[in-house]
């Protein structure tokens, strides 16, 4: 081996042992941040939500949205160039999904470089909220739910899936000519090319979680620990924004709240064995998006009723797991610190986007570590010293005794290079214990 190589060799080693060293030190500052200690420095988080890699490159959303290779080359530059404590894989903004949505014809989604083009190239997608579950189907999803999503709600969210609302099952309560109806059903020519479709669909998901996948363990490699993962959901959330639509939705909680909430006992289960299947990383974040939950929307009784009670078993769910709860609040929350005190105490995350930090840290310290309310409008159109200064406040407030990771009050997009280098310099300066 000639001194060149034996350079090369003993250069990768150092790399590497140091990129184990970075991953063990970010790992132990966000779990000394999530049991409420002071760590050796304020964590830094990167957004959940995160476009500003694609921006920064010059690719815009719709050529990412079409092409994982390049989102994953973006993320792997800005991972390398900010050096944040967590990492992040593709998925939240859609990352590489184009050809499966169109190929799902899909319904309830508008995402960058669809078909027609009907948002702008650079926006991230947008989700469409209607009712898939039309007035007078509850009983027959509460009594046949398999089926009536299979036949109802699918194909009004996929049209892959409308071929399939045509199928005859008005023979089905008859021994003899229940089966042979349905399996007519399935001999349709429409039928059959859905399967085919679903087929096909099935082949691209896998490849595309087994490179996302591959993604998350290298980045680790990395040095960052990859805390994004499959999200959880809030039962009432997914009544709301994929069945019933907002309207709809809060209406059924005075015209039908038995109902309701007998759906929901139905979810939560549901919702308790996906986490058990899908076997969450051991100290990463699962995240929990809490669409509905805002001051003002629900009563404090609804909110209790239909909301927090059928939330906690999927918290619960989630540390039994090992991993860590993310708890994403949206919108105001100033009203909601008594539900959010029987967390379990040093087991959660909770982020917010727009709430008075001073009450959080004062509510929540002892139960739960606080995250976010840092504008990203201030990142975006502030000066480096309005960015710094906003920064500092927050740090005032919520860094004291620790239970505190810094992050932006929602996703990230394009914005001044200039700014986010001044942010992370002065957070990893300032932010020391």
């Amino acid at each position: 081996m000639n001194s060149n190589s034996e350079t090369t060799t003993q250069n990768v080693v150092c790399s590497s042992l140091q990129n184990t060293e970075n991953l063990a030190l970010r790992e132990q500052r966000i779990l000394d941040a999530v049991s409420l200690k002071e760590p050796d420095r304020v964590p830094i988080l990167a957004p959940t939500t995160n476009a500003y890699p694609y921006f920064a490159a010059n690719h815009s959303m719709a050529q990412v949205t079409y092409d994982i290779d390049l989102a994953l080359n973006d993320i792997r530059a800005f991972l390398t160039e900010f050096q944040p404590d967590t990492g992040f894989g593709a998925g939240s903004c859609f990352e590489g999904y184009g050809p499966m949505l169109e190929l799902a014809d899909c319904k309830c989604y508008l995402w960058a470089g669809m078909p027609g083009n009907r948002i702008p190239e650079d926006s991230i997608q947008q989700f469409i909220e209607f009712p898939t579950l039309e007035d007078g189907e509850m009983q027959g999803l509460l009594s046949n739910r398999d089926w009536t999503m299979l036949t109802k709600i699918l194909p009004r969210a996929y049209g892959v899936f409308s071929p399939f609302a045509k199928i005859n099952t008005s023979g089905a309560y008859f021994p003899k000519l229940g089966y042979e109806s349905i399996a007519f059903g399935f001999m349709q020519p429409e039928v059959q090319d859905a399967i085919e479709k679903l087929r096909q669909l099935g082949g691209m998901w896998g490849a595309y979680y087994g490179k996302t996948g591959a993604f998350a363990n290298e980045i680790e490699q990395m040095g960052f620990p990859c805390m994004s993962g499959i999200p959880g959901m809030v039962p009432f959330d997914w009544y709301s924004n994929f069945l019933r639509g907002t309207m709809n939705a809060s209406m059924d909680l005075f015209d039908m709240p038995e109902l309701v909430q007998e759906l929901l006992q139905i979810v939560i289960p549901i919702g308790v064995g996906n986490i058990k299947f899908r076997e969450p990383k051991r100290n990463r974040f699962t995240y929990i998006f809490m669409h509905k939950g805002m001051d003002g929307f629900l009563s404090d009784e609804q909110y209790e009723h239909f909301y927090w009670c059928n939330f906690m078993p999927q918290v619960e769910a989630i540390i039994a797991s090992g991993s860590i709860p993310y708890i994403f609040t949206e919108g105001p929350y100033n009203t909601r610190f008594k539900f959010l005190k029987q967390l379990p105490p040093g087991k959660c995350v909770v982020h917010f986007e727009d709430v008075d930090m001073a009450l959080a840290k004062r509510e929540l310290t002892g139960v739960a570590c606080i995250a976010g309310n840092f504008r990203y409008q201030t990142l975006a159109r502030g000066t480096k010293e309005q960015v710094v200064e906003e920064a500092k406040q927050l740090l005032d407030t919520c860094a004291p005794g620790g239970g505190y990771m810094f992050d932006l009050d929602g996703g990230m997009y394009g914005l001044p290079r200039e700014n986010l280098e001044a942010l992370y310099g002065y957070l990893k300066d300032a932010g020391k214990y």
